[in-house]
């Protein structure tokens, strides 16, 4: 009989090479009763159905093992069950409170929390939505608290009650109603999403019924059973699975390309004591947040803030320092010293050469930089000084006109560049740093574009034509930046994607296709500015950059262009600057 034939159903699974379609691993957590971790086969079946290679997950707190299962999945489904034990929230149980199930407590909080950190996409169900509320700061209500009125002895497959869903939820998209019908079952229940979470469906007596992320990631819990639903509760495993392959896809985007960002200001909280080797909440660059998202490199500058007239640097300097370029020394010292604590997980990088060994050999890279020529003092020794430590930019001023150039927020002093600032820039070339002009006036920019032999840079600077402040470029700049094969990279401050309103990762995607419709693919990437106060809603920290590829890829962006964005681009020029004088 061929039903018990193992040959002729291998040669089925045979006939056609590869074996098998690329699908998602999706993760699920298993419940735990009297010594067996179990699971209901509804959960993976709607996976299955919805096109997910389901994979269960038992409850286990070693965090090798939980990192090492996130490294392997593409999306986490976290299943229905037992109570959480009140104490976990800061209350004490009430008599009511159902079964507690301890077991899974810690492994599942630790999951989730790490899993959001790593960007997983995320549903949760029944005990795993209140999984998602506690792990994400949010609170829940024991059964005696709420009087619940709607949990009910129905049969699972039964919908006994409705719902109504939030406009512009991810889940009014997924079900286009603003009403549905539900077989939620309670002994607790969602109170409050938390700081990551929106409320996205109540029931008819005000029972939370669905959270979401309201940071535009892909994460929706819910009080209800879907997976009873059939082909009703299908919409969901479908929705997690549709988002858990691109996430699939954005990781495999960055396994294959050298994803850099050209500015982030994380030596500013030096002088508070962070550490870069923990996942430090003060700092927005992190060896954590940078590995959760997939970040090769970053580029740390020693930002020197631009003394006021009559005032001295000395002044406001963040640490005490005697000069500028003393300053500047400490800021390098710092970053040795960080890559001194952890030479097995990052190291210092001054070509695109020892970017792409640093990334063969697992290991990240921090570049470093100058923003504010005042760090130079005057002084093409210390210039060239600055070289020797390993720099690859100079950002020529800051807020404020210096001896170099005007300043986008200065008062014209010079007229454009100084004749100094015409020798530091040749020394530049010679030293083969690149010339950076992210903050510089219109006069500066055109007058370092003609006086440089090499192409020029922006770092972190955004397009004027969508959000008009000083520091943008025009398209006039973008024009004339590309013409001489430069790079502007777009940040994400929020002042410089928008002025009307809270600037979110999709102005940035705005901001960078502008760019790209006046100046070409060849010429764009990213600088975020982290840590200062570059950040926003949907790329909030290092962690979320892999965010950014997602949107990227929704938008039919290809590998070759993301590759190019994400730092192609900005290393051929780096490249082309730091050839130069090896050519004469």
């Amino acid at each position: 009989m061929e039903h018990f034939d193992l040959e002729a159903h291998l040669q089925k699974i045979y006939t056609a090479y590869p074996e098998g379609e690329s699908r998602p691993v999706i993760g699920i957590t298993a419940n735990y009763s009297q010594g067996d971790a179990t699971l209901r086969d509804r959960y993976y079946r709607q996976v299955e159905a919805a096109g997910g290679i389901p994979v269960i997950i038992p409850p286990i707190a070693d965090r090798h093992i939980l990192a090492g299962t996130l490294d392997r999945i593409d999306g986490l489904l976290l299943t229905g069950g037992g109570d959480y034990n009140p104490l976990w929230t800061g209350k004490e149980p009430q008599p009511q409170l159902g079964n507690i199930n301890a077991e899974r407590d810690l492994p599942e909080l630790l999951i989730t929390r790490l899993a959001f950190n790593r960007q997983l996409p995320m549903l949760g169900i029944c005990r795993g939505m209140q999984t998602l509320a506690i792990a994400l700061g949010g609170s829940v209500a024991q059964h005696a608290e709420m009087q619940l009125k709607h949990s009910q002895d129905a049969d699972r497959q039964e919908p006994t009650h409705s719902v109504t869903i939030g406009k512009g939820s991810m889940l009014s998209a997924i079900y286009a109603e603003e009403r549905i019908y539900v077989n939620s079952f309670h002994h607790q229940a969602v109170t409050a999403g938390g700081p990551h979470m929106t409320v996205t469906a109540t029931a008819a007596d005000g029972v939370v019924e669905a959270i979401e992320s309201s940071e535009q990631k892909g994460i929706i819990g819910v009080q209800w059973h879907p997976e009873w639903l059939g082909a009703d509760g299908l919409p969901l495993f479908q929705w997690l699975t549709c988002r858990a392959s691109l996430f699939a896809e954005a990781k495999s985007v960055h396994r294959h390309t050298l994803t850099l960002d050209s500015h982030c200001d994380t030596p500013m909280f030096f002088p508070q004591g962070v550490d870069f080797g923990t996942r430090d909440p003060r700092i927005l660059v992190d060896l954590h947040k940078m590995t959760d998202g997939r970040l090769d490199a970053t580029t740390m500058v020693a930002y020197l803030p631009q003394p006021k007239p009559g005032q001295s640097f000395a002044e406001i300097a963040p640490l005490p320092a005697g000069s500028p370029h003393e300053y500047a020394d400490m800021i390098f010292d710092r970053i040795d010293e960080i890559l001194g604590a952890h030479p097995d997980a990052v190291r210092r990088a001054r070509n695109p050469q020892e970017l792409w060994q640093n990334k063969q050999d697992g290991v990240k890279s921090i570049m470093t930089g100058i923003e504010n020529g005042l760090a130079i003092e005057h002084d093409l020794c210390h210039l060239r000084h600055f070289a020797h430590r390993g720099i690859v930019y100079v950002t020529l001023c800051h807020n404020g006109d210096n001896d170099i150039c005007d300043s986008a927020r200065g008062t014209a002093t010079h007229g454009g560049v100084s004749p100094w600032g015409a020798e530091v820039i040749a020394e530049m070339n010679r030293l083969g740093l690149m010339v950076d002009l992210s903050h510089a006036a219109e006069t500066s920019f055109y007058d370092a574009l003609d006086l440089s032999a090499t192409p020029i840079v922006c770092s972190h600077s955004n397009c004027k034509a969508l959000c008009d402040v000083p520091r943008n470029l025009t398209d006039d700049q973008l024009r004339a930046l590309a013409r001489k094969g430069g790079v502007a990279q777009i940040t994400l401050y929020h002042g410089f994607l928008r002025n009307d309103a809270e600037a979110t990762i999709t102005d940035a995607v705005a901001h960078l296709q502008h760019a790209i419709d006046v100046m070409g693919i060849d010429h764009v990437g990213i600088g975020t500015d982290f840590d200062g106060d570059g950040g926003v809603r949907g790329i909030a920290d290092a962690s979320e950059v892999i965010l950014f590829t997602e949107q990227l890829l929704a938008k039919r962006f290809s590998r070759e262009d993301i590759a190019k964005i994400w730092g192609g681009n900005w290393l051929r020029v780096m490249n082309q600057v730091q050839q130069y004088n090896k050519g004469q």
